[in-house]
């Protein structure tokens, strides 16, 4: 028996594609256009004005090398990888006992916490409070600044919390009768089993902190050997007088300014570009297993 696909249907599906399509294509167009101009040629880049599908007159990685010889970029890398690990230590720790915590049916008051620290998702102290309480702790031009403040995010408990409801309480009483603890049925029971969401949070938690300048910007302020990739990159597409191509041993070194910029957006993209396609397959799960409850 053929399936009689119906004309309404077929309108929505082609529809559908032409929209997945151009939003496609939106996504995709400014990092190609990124990379063509990265490799042109830079005196052709400089008069060129709009999109830059392929390389300008011919291939010129004069940029990625100066890119290599600049010490700050590999230092930015260095820090935003430290930041990066740390953050995922300290947010999967305490989001996983968190999670687990809020998930006990049995806990009291658990409602009463919940609503409270679901409140600072729509009120906090604001900025200036914030840098005055991090000053008064010490954390002002440290490493812990970068990973401490927001460590531990509700919208990630609320995530890791549903997942962990969703177990079936047998096998934790299973677990119980063998002799297990509460931690041993956390990391070995719970955790495995809600290992998708607990992949999308470590993702949201890499891209966060790989994007993340505004942090440095606020509270690095005398520290710039700490500063992230991010900000080296703010500083190369706002400064003109880029130390890069300043000091890069070149006849016409201001030509290569737009081409270091662009190449410099590149390779402060590529890695979360790598990385991202092989936990894509955990996103829509573990986004499903942490906003539905079974």
């Amino acid at each position: 028996m053929k399936y009689k696909v119906k004309a309404p249907r077929v309108i929505f599906l082609v529809f559908a594609v032409i929209l997945l399509v151009l939003i496609a294509y939106v996504c995709f167009i400014p990092i190609w256009h990124v990379t063509m101009s990265s490799i042109s040629n830079a005196t052709y880049l400089n008069i060129h004005r709009g999109l830059v599908l392929e390389p300008l007159h011919n291939i010129d990685v004069t940029a990625y090398k100066m890119i290599l010889k600049y010490g700050t970029i590999w230092r930015g890398y260095a820090n935003t990888i430290l930041y990066i690990v740390l953050s995922c230590v300290l947010t999967g720790l305490s989001t996983i006992i968190a999670g687990y915590v809020f998930s006990r049916k049995k806990m009291r008051y658990r409602n009463f916490f919940m609503m409270f620290i679901s409140f600072t998702m729509l009120f906090n102290g604001g900025m200036i409070p914030t840098f005055m309480v991090l000053k008064k702790l010490g954390l002002v031009d440290t490493v812990g600044v970068m990973c401490i403040p927001g460590m531990l995010s509700v919208f990630n408990i609320l995530l890791m919390r549903t997942a962990m409801e969703g177990i079936a309480d047998a096998l934790e009483d299973a677990a119980r009768i063998d002799g297990a603890g509460e931690f041993r049925i956390m990391f070995q029971i719970v955790l495995p089993l809600c290992k998708a969401t607990f992949a999308v949070i470590m993702l949201f938690t890499v891209v966060a902190k790989w994007n993340d300048y505004f942090s440095a910007l606020l509270y690095l302020t005398k520290r710039t050997d700490l500063y992230p990739l991010q900000m080296i990159l703010r500083q190369i597409l706002f400064d003109s007088s880029s130390s890069i191509t300043s000091s890069a041993d070149v006849a016409s070194a201001t030509v290569y300014e737009k081409s270091v910029q662009y190449a410099t957006i590149v390779v402060s993209t590529l890695p979360i570009l790598v990385v991202y396609p092989f936990v894509q397959k955990y996103f829509v799960t573990g986004m499903t297993l942490g906003a539905v409850k079974a």
